[in-house]
């Protein structure tokens, strides 16, 4: 069985992360300008049921994906898309800035780039250094350019890529893809998240607590998101 396939029966059979990510996916809709969107790295299929007017792409084919793609390389015109839209995917790819300008230039004038990726603080990062399995290097360079290799496992990853570049690398980021700009960070999601077990078949939480944990965790997040968040969600927007 594939990951993709692995991953969407998991998703129809755990409630818990139906609530966890519906709640990032309703939350990211609201971000969302008029128009056509594309997800990338669409995985298991479920950004669709909340935003139908999506084109979804994923590097690895399945069913439910209409182009297979890799984000470095986009095969479609300029200002294709009112919104590009992308879950747990930024920190996969090989290099980010190439993905960053293919994004920007497929996006339409005033275009929006809306992303929820891991956050690293110092409470999550004793968590994904120690009980993850995807790597955390602070120390990277998510700016640098390359050859991008053909045989590089998809999978692969730096969990902190996200972090850095809307924070240490922020200024840099804005003087190579000036068109991007950062319009919103939010960091949010505390203890919900790790106890839902993610995509593994565990949960340490009962359905019917997510909600109103997520709820409490979302009015907290100014609060407590830069020393505990979990995630970010991020809104970039198309400005020339």
């Amino acid at each position: 069985m594939d990951g993709a396939t692995n991953y969407r029966e998991i998703w129809n059979a755990k409630q818990v992360l139906r609530e966890i990510y519906g709640d990032i996916y309703r939350r990211m809709v609201t971000s969302l300008a008029p128009g056509l969107t594309l997800e990338v790295g669409g995985g298991s299929g479920n950004f669709k049921s909340f935003a139908p007017a999506t084109v979804s792409t994923d590097i690895v084919s399945a069913p439910w994906i209409d182009v297979t793609c890799d984000a470095q390389r986009l095969p479609f015109a300029d200002a294709t898309f009112a919104n590009v839209v992308m879950v747990d995917v930024l920190h996969h790819i090989e290099f980010p800035v190439r993905a960053l300008k293919e994004f920007h230039r497929v996006l339409q004038p005033r275009g929006r780039l809306v992303m929820c990726e891991p956050a690293i603080t110092p409470a999550s990062w004793i968590f994904y250094k120690l009980l993850h399995p995807e790597p955390v290097d602070m120390s990277a360079d998510p700016l640098q350019e390359g050859t991008i290799s053909p045989d590089k496992d998809p999978f692969d990853s730096n969990q902190a890529i996200p972090t850095l570049l809307t924070g240490r690398d922020r200024r840099r980021l804005a003087r190579i893809v000036p068109g991007l700009v950062l319009a919103r960070l939010e960091k949010f999601s505390f203890v919900a998240y790790p106890l839902s077990g993610g995509f593994r078949p565990w949960s340490l939480i009962p359905a019917f607590a997510v909600k109103p944990l997520l709820e409490a965790e979302w009015m907290a997040r100014r609060l407590l998101g830069p020393l505990a968040a979990f995630r970010l969600l991020a809104e970039y927007r198309k400005v020339h």
